[in-house]
């Protein structure tokens, strides 16, 4: 097995909503309004209604919930949910306040996307296996997704 590139993806953020420290850490809610995304195989955009409902425990590690509605350039409607985590650094903390940004591998910031789709057109992107890096910018969110394929 090795990784291939997958996809390249933005997504635009609206400032997170602090609910504040509960029984398992302190939860923040990252709402999605758009994005894009690209790569070999597909292209498209970010659908607003996604987020992020980001668990930050008193390691300072995020525990990233995210679920988010791609349309591709074609019409084709596609989930994608993930799990992962952030240190939530310094620098990590004031990108997602829009000041700063981070670079990708400047912090631990890995997730696992899993896709679903109705749409024959995609219907491999349900069997894909993958992993991304992701970096924050001013109200926005980046990943580089990798798929595992056979060597």
């Amino acid at each position: 097995m090795k990784l291939e590139p997958l996809m390249n993806y933005d997504a635009l953020l609206k400032p997170p909503c602090m609910v504040g420290a509960g029984p398992y850490g302190t939860r923040a809610i990252v709402e999605v309004t758009g994005g894009s995304f690209a790569g070999p195989r597909l292209k498209g955009k970010l659908l607003t209604g996604g987020g992020d409902w980001l668990l930050i425990d008193g390691e300072g590690i995020g525990h990233l919930d995210v679920r988010a509605t791609l349309e591709t350039h074609d019409g084709a409607l596609i989930y994608m949910q993930y799990f992962g985590r952030v240190e939530v650094t310094e620098a990590v903390n004031n990108a997602l306040q829009g000041q700063g940004q981070t670079e990708f591998g400047e912090s631990h910031f890995f997730t696992q996307p899993r896709f679903e789709t109705g749409d024959a057109r995609y219907q491999w992107l349900n069997r894909v296996v993958a992993v991304a890096q992701g970096r924050v910018r001013p109200n926005r969110v980046e990943y580089q997704v990798m798929q595992c394929v056979n060597a």
